[in-house]
């Protein structure tokens, strides 16, 4: 089943205001949001690097931990992207008649839910779980994530609300079911060819 949901009847109003705002914007604060909706997520990579990298040091347990975070983003995104192909919702850009930051994208990319809002929100929930402080600053940076994909004229204010709760929602699933027993989980993979990627 095929839901063909108008967005404009939701927040067009919302998502106008905040395209016009960025068009009348400086341009070097424009530069800046744009490359970031473009290229932010490379910055969630870095994180799970970086907590991968440290639970190593911890331990078997805490690596696990670390190395399901990569999988369970790549979940995320393949739970937002069906709930894409179930909702039919035309981008904001195709629909209203506005002047973008970003160039509009094909008129079969559905923009409900964001793509990049949920694996950002993947991103920030299950380093969360791992890294209070890596998890915050992906945390704020999923916001930012988020904001960046409205003001760039991507996508309806709902439809980043939506890629966060549905990022965050598997994140945390996933990463409750997994670790509930981390420890059997780090000693069948210490046995196998993946050891060095446990420990230091």
């Amino acid at each position: 089943m095929i839901l063909a949901l108008s967005g404009s009847s939701i927040d067009g109003s919302l998502y106008s205001y905040v395209v016009e705002l960025a068009r009348r914007s400086p341009a070097w604060w424009n530069d800046m949001v744009t490359a970031w909706s473009a290229y932010g997520l490379a910055v969630f990579a870095v994180l799970m690097a970086a907590a991968w990298w440290r639970s190593r040091r911890v331990g078997a347990r805490a690596a696990v931990a670390a190395l399901a975070v990569p999988l369970v983003v790549v979940l995320a995104y393949g739970v937002n992207s069906l709930v894409k192909l179930l909702v039919h919702e035309i981008r904001p850009c195709r629909t209203l008649h506005v002047v973008t930051l970003e160039s509009c994208p094909a008129r079969t990319d559905w923009s409900f839910p964001s793509n990049h809002a949920a694996i950002a929100a993947a991103a920030a929930v299950a380093l969360l779980v791992i890294s209070r402080r890596l998890g915050a600053v992906a945390c704020v940076g999923a916001v930012a994530m988020a904001a960046s994909r409205v003001w760039v004229g991507a996508h309806y204010p709902h439809d980043v609300a939506a890629g966060l709760l549905t990022g965050a929602l598997v994140a945390y699933v996933v990463m409750k079911a997994l670790l509930r027993r981390p420890e059997t989980l780090a000693r069948r993979l210490a046995a196998t060819r993946l050891r060095p990627l446990l420990v230091a």
